[in-house]
């Protein structure tokens, strides 16, 4: 970007632009009176002044609205759809929040380690603006995942990152590539960003189409692929041979390991350091049951993390959320038995399902079930059912997983309201 200073007088304008011969003005007379205000431009054109385009609201003679100023591609952006949160489901609902049984957003019901909870209580500084470069947590985080800290970036959430990538990478109207169904924020922060979406539909079992990927990054030379591993929501794993193969393709690879505790695999994250199209996106939300204070964090190639903190925002991670997941860091024994209990109610809830005769569950290796709803049982409708007893699940409305529903693992308790709630419909 370059910068237009614009030096103003009472009876001039002068345009300024880098690189260029000092300005002049034809009509100076005198000294200049005003400050100076810079603006950031592109420098594509040339060094004289751009004519002032009229406005069409004002050619038209009709009153000046404000979406007239929204970049074109946003005035058809389709809204993000989130789980509602248990305050809103309680007023929907009737019911209080402690009476729902949420199973629909995947998060841990468990909750976080005590410490978390003692060290929010004695914040010291709230009033003060966090560190920028959350270095107490990444310095924690390098020492839970083998990763020296300079690898690590932290944002507020991984939904952050996700977007960080793509303002930093893609230029409107390039290409990314999407494997559906998977997580939907790749779309939706592509579409946002202005780029364009080329998707690579998985197999019926979930896998990914890697002889495609091949010949879609051949022919439309996206820049960016985003991989889940588990999948969401099928909770499917890449292997590595797999991911070796989309590595020698020449495109940036981010894998998102949101749920990559339940898996029973390592993470890739040391991988960054030796392929430079790797990215390692992973997450508090899950692991640590910090998805209320959004804490994200991801593993980078020096050659490419340099250029994300010189975009991303500076105070991105707040005081709670880094000393929330610091403190939770603290008590690696807690997460590890929170894990084994859920996956441990992952396996008998697999059972449970796969004896409803209108569900055909598929095997996970996160903390959540999809199912295929059969028996010409309409899924959403399933779902609504369930809601009225004050269990919730996830539905789909998207093409690749209509019939579908997923539900998260929580406690025994949850999974026994769920297959009370299903045995009435049958």
């Amino acid at each position: 970007m370059g910068v237009i200073e614009l030096l103003c007088k009472t009876s001039s304008l002068c345009v300024e632009r880098p690189e260029l011969s000092s300005p002049s003005c034809n009509s100076f007379q005198g000294k200049l009176r005003r400050g100076k205000i810079t603006f950031m431009t592109p420098l594509a054109s040339s060094s004289a002044a751009a004519p002032v385009k009229e406005n069409s609201h004002e050619k038209s003679g009709n009153s000046l609205t404000g979406d007239s100023f929204i970049r074109p591609h946003l005035l058809k952006l389709s809204p993000y759809q989130p789980i509602l949160p248990f305050e809103v489901l309680s007023t929907r609902l009737g019911r209080k929040p402690e009476d729902i049984v949420k199973l629909d957003a995947n998060e841990n019901p468990y909750g976080p380690p005590p410490e978390v909870f003692e060290a929010l209580g004695s914040i010291r500084f709230p009033y003060i603006y966090p560190d920028p470069e959350s270095r107490r947590l990444r310095a924690a985080l390098a020492e839970d995942s083998g990763l020296e800290a300079n690898y690590i970036l932290v944002g507020c959430g991984a939904d952050e990152l996700i977007d960080l990538i793509m303002r930093c990478v893609l230029e409107p109207g390039d290409k990314i590539l999407d494997c559906p169904p998977t997580f939907t924020m790749y779309e939706f922060d592509a579409a946002v960003n202005g780029a364009l979406v080329i998707k690579v539909p998985r197999k019926p079992d979930f896998t990914l189409d890697v002889n495609r990927i091949f010949e879609v990054v051949e022919q439309e030379k996206p820049k960016i692929i985003f991989l889940t591993s588990p999948n969401n929501p099928d909770g499917s794993i890449i292997d590595d041979e797999t991911l070796l193969k989309i590595l020698d393709l020449p495109i940036l690879v981010v894998l998102d390991e949101a749920y990559i505790e339940f898996a029973g695999i390592e993470s890739k994250m040391k991988w960054v350091k030796k392929y430079e199209n790797l990215i390692v996106l992973r997450t508090f939300s899950k692991r640590a049951a910090l998805a209320g204070l959004r804490v994200g964090y991801g593993a980078f190639p020096l050659s490419i993390i340099q250029y994300l903190w010189r975009a991303k925002q500076p105070y991105n991670v707040s005081v709670a959320a880094e000393i929330a997941a610091c403190a939770a860091l603290e008590n690696p024994a807690y997460l590890e038995k929170v894990k084994v209990a859920l996956v441990q109610e992952r396996e008998r809830l697999f059972k449970l399902l796969k004896a409803v005769p209108f569900l055909n569950p598929y095997p996970s290796y996160s903390n959540f079930i999809l199912c295929e709803v059969t028996s010409g049982m309409d899924a959403k409708k399933l779902k609504e059912d369930l809601a009225k007893m004050g269990v919730m699940i996830r539905h789909y409305s998207n093409k690749e997983l209509v019939g579908y529903v997923r539900v998260s693992v929580g406690k025994p308790e949850h999974t026994d309201a769920l297959m009370e709630g299903l045995k009435r419909l049958y």
